[in-house]
């Protein structure tokens, strides 16, 4: 019973991650490119390291992300004041406009598959999700 209690949680987050993802992506950023574009907007004007470090990942992979983006015209590079090498990463207009319309799908989406359950269902599943990540936390810490 646990495998398949295992097998089904997993399930259930891929089939969902694939779905947020591609009805965010209809909207114009995708739910990678609007977590970095929420980011930016909310920490920024930032350097691509500091990005990087943010998420842990390399910094080629975030100047490669950070390019898209710019060509999208969804972020814009500036010269950073303190080291004329370094550029600062910020957010433009049209890349709020693409947050705001990435969340909204997802909240919607998040609302339709989450009205099949009660609110005390929800609750539920709440609690359990709620131990398991208590218990990851025992067993694995940091």
């Amino acid at each position: 019973m646990r495998q398949r209690a295992t097998d089904m949680l997993r399930d259930f987050y891929l089939r969902s991650h694939r779905a947020i993802d591609r009805i965010m992506a209809g909207e114009g950023a995708s739910y990678a490119r609007a977590r970095l574009l929420m980011h930016v907007a909310r920490e920024g004007p930032l350097r691509s390291v500091e990005i990087a470090s943010s998420f842990g990942q390399a910094p080629r992979t975030v100047t490669e992300a950070i390019d898209g983006l710019e060509r999208d015209g969804l972020v814009r590079r500036t010269a950073d004041p303190s080291d004329r090498r370094a550029k600062l990463i910020s957010i433009t207009d049209a890349g709020r406009a693409a947050i705001e319309g990435a969340e909204a799908s997802k909240q919607a989406y998040i609302d339709t598959v989450f009205g099949a359950l009660s609110p005390e269902e929800c609750g539920e599943i709440v609690r359990l999700i709620g131990k398991l990540n208590d218990r990851l936390r025992e067993q694995l810490p940091g």
